[in-house]
């Protein structure tokens, strides 16, 4: 079998095919998208100007936006050039980096939603100890950890990934440099690299996902011992929150990688993964926002203090 040069650019197929069914959907793709970086845009700035909401629960938030941000960046924005432009070439360069970017940002995401878990879990069951068990060296550690184990996953598949030669067929069937996606394209044998690819992502998804379900487990005890209506009803509001973003990212996730081989599906695999690259990170902000209180008082604090949203309030009356 012929071998390609590694220095080779590689051609990412796309979302898409220029025709009048796709067109639409890519200006829904689109949409989603910078609805996506508006939003979660919008939640950084009201967390960082709002006073009130300078607590570990919304610092962990704020970093979960930021990945959001990234993570659409990371993917969106080549796609669309490669839609509208039809150069769908990228290099190996750019291929890795966009799989480290990847990783970095999904594997960190894990650990950042299992963060997020033990912050309710803290709040709601032990109350008292709340501002020692989530401290700001606490919550800093948390955070930190859980982009460097994203970036050290990120990194070893990058590299790895790149290692191998690839054939002739050098065509991605993908919007995106996925690592799953690529190994499928190496003239080499790759079983030793998706074993340990396999292990990497049982680590990285179902340790987290497993401290998350404890957590809640935990939560849930709780909250059916509780007296208070008020009480019952805010940490519903919260928990049921949280749990809506674990459920889609999870859930599409391990379809993705933990899913064998032989039952992979390209065309599935880029519809799943355009849900928790674009669609979840959408919905992330909608999620917290329209469940909670508090970001929508700070919502309107800083509309209130928007010259024009003013001046309109002055005509109305």
């Amino acid at each position: 079998m012929e071998k390609r040069n590694t220095s080779s650019d590689f051609i990412l197929l796309g979302l898409f095919k220029h025709t009048r069914t796709h067109l639409p959907l890519f200006a829904v793709v689109l949409t989603m998208a910078m609805t996506s970086l508006l939003g979660n845009t919008l939640m950084l700035l009201l967390i960082h100007q709002d006073h009130r909401l300078h607590t570990p629960m919304y610092f962990l938030l704020s970093q979960l936006s930021l990945m959001d941000v990234m993570l659409v960046s990371t993917t969106v924005p080549r796609m669309a050039a490669g839609f509208l432009t039809g150069k769908k070439s990228i290099s190996p360069t750019g291929c890795g980096l966009q799989i480290f970017f990847f990783l970095t940002l999904g594997g960190g995401e894990c650990f950042l939603l299992a963060a997020m878990s033990y912050d309710r879990y803290v709040a709601i069951c032990h109350p008292l100890r709340y501002p020692v068990l989530m401290s700001r060296q606490v919550c800093l550690r948390m955070t930190l950890g859980s982009w460097s184990l994203g970036a050290a996953d990120g990194l070893v598949q990058a590299v790895a990934t790149l290692s191998f030669p690839y054939c002739s067929a050098h065509e991605i069937d993908h919007f995106f440099c996925e690592a799953p996606t690529l190994v499928r394209l190496a003239c080499a044998d790759t079983s030793v690299f998706e074993y340990v690819m396999y292990i990497c992502c049982v680590l990285m998804l179902l340790v987290p996902f497993s401290l998350i379900l404890t957590s809640y487990s935990l939560i849930i005890a709780a909250v059916l011992r509780m007296r208070s209506t008020e009480a019952l009803r805010k940490a519903f509001a919260t928990c049921s929150s949280h749990l809506a973003v674990v459920g889609l990212f999870y859930g599409a996730a391990i379809f993705i990688y933990m899913k064998p081989k032989s039952y992979r599906s390209a065309a599935h695999d880029k519809v799943v993964s355009s849900f928790y690259t674009i669609f979840t990170p959408m919905l992330n902000p909608l999620i917290y926002s329209l469940r909670n209180s508090e970001v929508k008082g700070a919502l309107r604090k800083c509309m209130g203090h928007n010259p024009l949203h003013k001046e309109m309030n002055r005509e109305k009356t």
